[in-house]
């Protein structure tokens, strides 16, 4: 089964791709990609470290693993972070 998601966010977009009956490399990943949004455009944001925006690819698997800490350590109010 193929599928594709997408979200869209100010500063990030985000892409899962999923093909459950292949092998082939790629096929199963996580894609983050950088708009680009920098703090020195006067407008607030973020350094982001280089001019241009950057994409970060990560395997289904290693997207899961990256799921449970941000969930473990983003959900419980105890963290460093917590709303």
């Amino acid at each position: 089964m193929k599928f594709q998601r997408s979200k869209s966010t100010k500063r990030f977009n985000f892409r899962v791709n999923r093909n459950t009956s292949s092998h082939q490399s790629g096929a199963n990943s996580l894609v983050i990609e950088s708009k680009g949004y920098s703090s020195q455009s006067g407008k607030g944001g973020y350094s982001y470290g280089t001019t241009d925006p950057g994409t970060f690819t990560m395997t289904v698997k290693e997207a899961k693993a990256l799921q449970g800490f941000l969930n473990k350590t983003l959900n419980t109010g105890t963290g460093p972070i917590s709303s």
